[in-house]
């Protein structure tokens, strides 16, 4: 079976795309972190900040976040 080929993380350089594919990676993000806590029954809390400042929260337990 052949390996795939790692990938070069590196800054997106415009802004448009970065926004882009940053609502596509935290949306992902929210998903995994849903399952996580739904498939081991973890408590868990995901805060992302955009590089605007915009705060976006999940919590899988209503006490965890105030």
């Amino acid at each position: 079976m052949a390996k795939r080929g790692g990938v070069q993380l590196r800054l997106i350089k415009d802004k448009m795309r970065r926004q882009v594919r940053f609502c596509k990676c935290r949306s992902g993000l929210f998903k995994k972190a849903f399952e996580l806590a739904l498939l081991c029954d973890a408590e868990v809390a995901l805060l992302v900040f955009s590089q605007s400042g915009k705060l976006y929260e999940y919590s899988s337990s209503s006490r965890l976040i105030c």
